[in-house]
């Protein structure tokens, strides 16, 4: 599969909107830290130092597409409790989602919530309802549909078996979307899946499709011989079978089998990764691409977020920065949104790495920029570099600048061997960042002096150093790009 496939639909994907319905819950992460046994029973006390909660189930198919890039109408239903109102706030407020959540107060909004010790899940309690939705509650799930779809390039399903996706009203969705000749993608749950008759594509996992077909799914010729079977059985047009470390495999109706390789390098946590591989098969289709190139980017997608903590979502900036074939090195960095940004200082730092912080416009890398991140890099065991949006560029340096955009500067940034993450940052200055991340190190040009430098104060009160890095003179963006309008360059 070429990359040029791949950047091609890269650059559609934000134009094209996915009609995502189902099960939505909210991922409540209990954390701390275990140093005894209770005298009271023979079971461990958890110190809690953090709590986090994020969308799951159908709401992680969502986060995961507007991700990427693309655009969701949303529908679901919850309860009348808190934990609905936690759900409405995560899907409106933080992603800014076109969001249906029906409400029905005889039900108990999902919440499943995780106790963590270190990286060890402990225990996982759970609160929700699961028996099917009332007729009124599907009427309305289906109304609200019919009013969407016709702006949506692709249906999503995603049944968690929570009761909302019940076999009729998949049976009328899936019809509705059939009669517009919009693709159906199904991320199933349960052993008998003829209830996704006429779906495009069920996404099932290896032991997921065992136990759906009934067969068993060791080797390549039984993977295809058991999503065949699912095919006919279940009345399906195709399956995309994911198989943790031996990679995925693509087969449809009547054609040759596709298999891709994992393009994971290190796997962390397999948390949601069904759900990434939904949303970019999704959005993928939904903006036209083709079933392998779509699979091809899921895979990719898949990769990235298994070397990842928690119920983590992929930016399509990752994608490409690994997709990049001018890397110095060879083993891609990812380029993080400030919620994964966060969980993984937080792993690097709980494996007692340090971790260094540094920023800029990074507007054409030169010799002073490889020397300042190299100083960085040498300061620490970790580098996180923040880089200017290109709205903060313009404010900063005026409406001419950026000579490279974001996605460019970042994915060039991510590539180089000192470098292990990459953010995006908009603010005038990168304190909130700072705050957020909590570094290590602060890294800074030595033409600051210490009080100068923002974030200093902050990362020093919090037990760590500021590093002034000495300069290499000579070297300016600003002075490179005089130079190449005076023709000096």
């Amino acid at each position: 599969m070429s990359n040029k496939n791949l950047i091609a639909l890269a650059d559609t994907i934000s134009d094209a909107t996915v009609l995502c319905v189902g099960d939505v819950m909210l991922d409540r992460f209990i954390s701390g830290d275990v140093e005894r046994i209770s005298p009271e029973a023979p079971i461990p006390i958890l110190r809690i130092e953090n709590e986090n909660v994020m969308l799951g189930g159908a709401g992680n198919v969502a986060r995961n597409i507007s991700s990427l890039g693309g655009q969701v109408r949303f529908i679901s239903v919850i309860g009348e409790d808190q934990t609905g109102d936690e759900i409405e706030k995560l899907l409106i407020n933080k992603l800014s989602l076109d969001v249906h959540l029906v409400v029905d107060p005889s039900r108990t909004s999902s919440q499943k919530s995780r106790f963590v010790a270190g990286n060890q899940q402990m225990l996982r309690a759970d609160m929700e309802t699961t028996h099917p939705i009332s007729d009124e509650i599907a009427n309305i799930i289906l109304e609200i549909a019919e009013e969407e779809l016709p702006e949506c390039g692709a249906l999503m399903l995603s049944d968690y078996g929570k009761g909302v996706l019940t076999d009729d009203i998949l049976s009328r969705l899936i019809k509705l979307a059939n009669d517009q000749n919009k693709p159906v993608i199904v991320d199933p749950k349960g052993n008998d899946y003829r209830c996704y008759k006429g779906a495009t594509l069920v996404t099932p996992n290896r032991k997921e499709l065992e136990h759906a077909s009934g067969m068993k799914t060791r080797t390549e010729a039984e993977i295809i011989e058991a999503c065949n079977h699912l095919i006919k059985s279940a009345g399906v047009e195709g399956v995309l079978a994911t198989r943790s470390g031996d990679g995925m495999s693509l087969i449809m109706y009547d054609q040759d089998a596709w298999h891709l390789p994992a393009k994971a390098r290190a796997v962390f946590d397999v948390s949601g990764a069904g759900d990434t591989v939904a949303a970019a098969m999704s959005i993928s289709l939904a903006a036209g691409g083709d079933l392998q190139t779509a699979a091809t980017l899921a895979n990719a997608a898949a990769g990235i977020v298994v070397g990842k903590v928690g119920t983590a979502t992929v930016q399509m900036i990752e994608i490409l920065s690994r997709m990049n074939k001018a890397h110095i090195n060879t083993e891609n960095h990812p380029v993080l949104d400030d919620e994964n940004a966060l969980r993984q200082i937080n792993a690097w730092q709980k494996q007692g790495l340090s971790v260094g912080f540094t920023n800029g416009c990074f507007d054409i890398l030169h010799n002073g920029h490889r020397s300042l991140l190299q100083q960085a890099d040498d300061a620490c065991d970790k580098l996180i570099v923040a880089i200017n949006t290109d709205v903060s560029v313009r404010k900063l340096k005026g409406n001419d600048r950026p000579v490279n955009d974001e996605m460019n500067r970042a994915v060039l940034l991510s590539s180089l061997k000192m470098v292990d993450a990459v953010i995006l940052f908009g603010d005038e200055t990168p304190l909130r960042l700072i705050k957020l991340l909590r570094p290590n190190v602060l890294i800074k040009g030595a033409d600051y002096e210490e009080n100068e430098i923002v974030g200093a104060e902050f990362v020093k009160a919090h037990g760590g150093c500021v590093v002034r890095a000495k300069l290499t003179v000579g070297f300016s963006t600003t002075a490179t790009i005089a130079r190449m309008q005076n023709g000096d360059a």
